[in-house]
């Protein structure tokens, strides 16, 4: 039991808040609307863990590729790997599991997801590495947890439209903006040792203002579903009450005030993404 916290502190578990909601809203919106029922009950369990499996997987590799970066790093030195409390046999395991957890399911939805896994696990890999080579690093984790709503669309319908991309877009630009809030905590060191991000190619107060505008173009897609899709008013409340929340996270950040980050990262993100999911099957109900 010791063992399992320590890796679910590795990987940060409370924060799949953010890609899961999104997952289930992908899969309440498409089959509703391809469908006309809500999700079967076998769906809602698979596309569970299959996208429990794919952030476990990616998290967990995530730390086994960067155990020297993290180690090297004084705000990451006491991470699980590089602090000694796990091995890489151990976490390697892991890893495996995770992935046999989310190709099982994907066999257990239908075959568009099984087509469409080789992508998504590619992205779930590449990811960690990409800071040793672009600052586009940010929108690679946009595209990779973007994954998650085509993911729910796929496993609820087996079909992929261009409201799906509209879903795909938004959580992708969101999770952009995030992210490069999150990596100003690490900018000086990433420049030092030559990682790149766009806090650490920018600078931070142009990295802030990139993000601002990838969580414009967030908002503009949340928008847009609106107007592609049957969703009505309860949900354009949710995009809004988004939106504020999003101007929010920047109000509080800034380059002579890092302070805040963390407050900006998870607990703004994790209201944003619970949020629209509450606000899209309100919207559907009434």
């Amino acid at each position: 039991m010791k063992k399992i916290k320590i890796i679910l502190e590795m990987i940060k578990f409370e924060h799949t808040v953010f890609a899961l909601p999104f997952a289930f809203l992908g899969a309440v919106l498409s089959s509703l609307l391809i469908n006309g029922h809500w999700p079967t009950l076998e769906q809602w369990i698979w596309i569970t863990l299959a996208m429990v499996g794919a952030r476990s997987a990616a998290m967990s590799l995530n730390r086994l590729i960067d155990a020297k970066i993290d180690a090297a790093n004084p705000r990451t030195k006491d991470r699980a790997i590089p602090a000694g409390l796990l091995s890489r046999m151990e976490t390697g395991l892991f890893i495996a599991i995770s992935f046999l957890v989310l190709i099982f399911s994907a066999f257990q939805l239908n075959m568009l997801a099984v087509y469409l896994l080789p992508l998504a696990v590619f992205f779930l890999v590449i990811y960690s590495y990409t800071k040793r080579f672009t600052y586009l690093c940010h929108v690679i984790l946009g595209i990779t947890i973007g994954i998650a709503p085509l993911g729910g669309w796929v496993g609820a319908t087996g079909t992929l439209t261009w409201e799906a991309i509209l879903l795909f877009l938004a959580v992708a630009l969101w999770t952009a903006g995030f992210d490069v809030i999150y990596a100003t905590q690490d900018a000086d060191y990433d420049r030092e040792v030559g990682l790149h991000s766009i806090p650490s190619r920018f600078g931070i107060k142009k990295a802030l203002i990139i993000a601002k505008g990838f969580h414009v173009f967030s908002f503009i897609a949340m928008a847009a579903l609106f107007f592609a899709t049957p969703l009505g008013w309860f949900y354009l409340l949710g995009v809004i009450a988004a939106g504020g929340i999003m101007v929010y996270e920047h109000s509080i950040v800034s380059a002579d005030d890092l302070s805040r980050v963390g407050v900006a990262f998870f607990t703004m993100n994790g209201v944003i993404s619970i949020i629209l999911l509450f606000f899209t099957i309100g919207d559907l109900l009434i």
